[in-house]
């Protein structure tokens, strides 16, 4: 089945752990858990948040990293000692992400235009990454950002060609409308995939909207997902301007779980 879920990035700039007591005491049941800073990865500081997703029955999916805007530098540039001594550092998220149940990392990757990256070097380090993360039990999924190489569409046909099913991805509604890409359309070429889904309604007065609040056809896109993956977590990822306050932000979720159950009911 289809997981609703909100993430941490919604509050921000709260702290992490006093977001995800508000998310939990709010009733939300499914999280991705934004890490803001290094010291965030301390096992005690991990340890605390993994006990209180314990006490309120809470389950998190996904984290995602503040070193995504260092993605370009330390991962893509053309200094392999800087890949290396990312992925030494990518063993403390995924020991946290061990500590914390959660199963997907989410990548932004390079910042560098589209034509200009060599993309078999590209897909070679995203591969070493997904390796690693393999020995832990995680999933190395590259979302599509608008200001980055992955946020074309015929960049992730191309990488999905090269790799086939160790390409994964995350797929956020908001960066495609942002990329001018159509995310119905990412959704059926990338297909088997996408692993994780970052949600927010969209319109005419802005990309990154409340579900409801805009014309995206959410109930379509939820049976189409389905076919996919059945194990997917769909996470409302809404910029904290968009929302009035915590309790709109609480009932979006409960839309959001009653719009996945409908269209569980009617595939």
């Amino acid at each position: 089945m289809l997981h609703a879920g909100v993430s941490t990035a919604c509050l921000y700039p709260k702290p992490v752990e006093e977001a995800l007591y508000d998310l939990a005491l709010g009733g939300v049941t499914h999280t991705e858990i934004f890490i803001n800073t290094h010291s965030k990865l301390r096992p005690d500081f991990v340890g605390n948040m993994a006990e209180l997703m314990r006490r309120f029955e809470m389950t998190c999916r996904s984290l995602h990293f503040y070193t995504c805007e260092l993605e370009t530098l330390m991962l893509f540039s053309d200094y392999p000692r800087r890949t290396a001594d990312y992925l030494e550092y990518c063993r403390h998220y995924f020991s946290a992400m061990q500590t914390l149940g959660a199963t997907v990392f989410v990548l932004h990757g390079s910042r560098i235009p589209t034509a200009s990256v060599n993309r078999q070097i590209y897909f070679e380090r995203y591969t070493k990454l997904a390796e690693l993360g393999d020995r832990y039990g995680i999933c190395v999924a590259l979302e599509n950002v608008a200001r980055c190489t992955s946020g074309s569409l015929e960049f992730l046909m191309d990488m999905k060609k090269a790799l086939k099913t160790r390409a994964k991805f995350v797929l956020d509604l908001k960066q495609a409308i942002r990329a001018g890409e159509n995310p119905m359309q990412m959704l059926k070429m990338l297909g088997e995939n996408i692993v994780h889904i970052h949600l927010g309604d969209h319109g005419e007065y802005d990309n990154c909207l409340p579900i409801g609040k805009g014309r995206f056809p959410l109930s379509d896109f939820l049976k189409q997902l389905e076919t996919y993956h059945t194990d997917c977590s769909v996470i409302l990822e809404l910029y904290r301007s968009g929302f009035r306050d915590l309790s709109e932000l609480i009932q979006n979720y409960h839309l959001l779980e009653k719009r996945i159950q409908s269209a569980e009911t009617t595939t």
